[in-house]
């Protein structure tokens, strides 16, 4: 293995990026029942990195503060999952939700509710649909609000665990006629890892079986 990545080759890539789109079109769904409106959410590229890498990732695309919904996941594979925006797309995703009628003042107040609310039903219907085709639950904590830099999100200063790596996945939204882009983390040490790997094997040979 190289100290940047976990090797997957181009049936688990596939498959896992199949798991990523179909938790990621669940998750729409379920944000589409909340806004009222409808939502589209598709994922372009899915990577492996080490936290440094994913870190570094973010912070040459995006120069303002971020703000990050995090959740503990356990289960066969645990880590940590959050859902990241620049801070003025989180900000445009709270008023696609609650509407644009909501005076300012208003907004942020309700602003890191919103963001919560939106982290966890994105985030649980991602990971809750990926562990469930992988025949498998994973238990979630409850939702919190971060800000700060990419560094910081990543806890990449000073004693990060090399041993731990990232599925980043970037993600395009459109609710309401506006366009927010942000990104999925899940940070997982390698045991972890290496088992969600084997949990894409079976559900590779279990498919194949279904197809032949």
């Amino acid at each position: 293995m190289t100290d940047n990545t976990i090797a997957l080759d181009e049936l688990e890539r596939d498959a896992l990026t199949e798991l990523v789109n179909i938790g990621v079109s669940r998750a729409a769904a379920s944000l589409r029942k909340m806004v009222n409106k409808q939502v589209i959410l598709s994922v372009p590229s899915v990577e492996i990195v080490t936290r440094r890498s994913a870190a570094s990732l973010i912070g040459q695309r995006e120069s303002e503060s971020l703000i990050a919904i995090q959740q503990q996941f356990e289960g066969p594979f645990s880590g940590r999952a959050m859902l990241i925006f620049p801070e003025s797309n989180g900000l445009s995703l709270v008023r696609a939700i609650v509407g644009d009628e909501m005076g300012e003042a208003d907004l942020v107040d309700m602003e890191e509710e919103a963001l919560a609310e939106t982290g966890n039903v994105i985030l649980n219907g991602c990971l809750g649909s990926m562990a469930n085709m992988l025949q498998h639950t994973l238990k979630m904590s409850l939702p919190d609000v971060r800000r700060g830099d990419s560094a910081l999100l990543f806890e990449v200063l000073g004693s990060a665990n090399e041993e731990s790596f990232v599925l980043f996945l970037y993600i395009n939204f459109s609710v309401r006629e506006r366009d927010i882009r942000g990104y999925i983390a899940m940070i997982m040490d390698l045991p972890s890892l290496e088992k969600l790997q084997q949990l894409i094997s079976v559900f590779i040979e279990r498919v194949m079986t279904e197809t032949d």
